[in-house]
């Protein structure tokens, strides 16, 4: 694993909501998924699931979670789908909003 970097899970509501059960027609659309700016390297990260994470718009609090709230810790979800695809250097796992992130201030 080379490290760990913010991605932005973007959705479309109206999409996910108005136009049916999967909630995938809401998140593949172009530019849903822009990664970075930063790459961290794994040993920069001693436990993934002790991570803060926050996301400010124009200085508002938007959401304030924690890793360690993950359904499945990060290990889990990289032998997960490995199991079912060969994984290669480049290859990004995104693991979504961990459940219970606080939205708003």
């Amino acid at each position: 694993m080379a490290g760990f970097c913010v991605v932005n899970d973007v959705s479309e509501r109206e999409y996910q909501l108005e136009r049916g059960p999967q909630w995938d027609k809401g998140k593949g659309c172009d530019t849903f998924g822009p990664i970075g700016p930063w790459l961290v390297t794994a040993d920069e990260i001693p436990n993934p699931q002790k991570l803060g994470l926050w996301l400010d718009l124009n200085g508002q609090s938007m959401q304030v979670g924690n890793t360690r709230t993950m359904i499945f810790s990060v290990a889990k979800i990289v032998s997960y789908v490995s199991q079912f695809m060969t994984l290669l250097p480049g290859d990004v796992i995104t693991t979504g909003t961990p459940p219970r992130c606080r939205y708003g201030a």
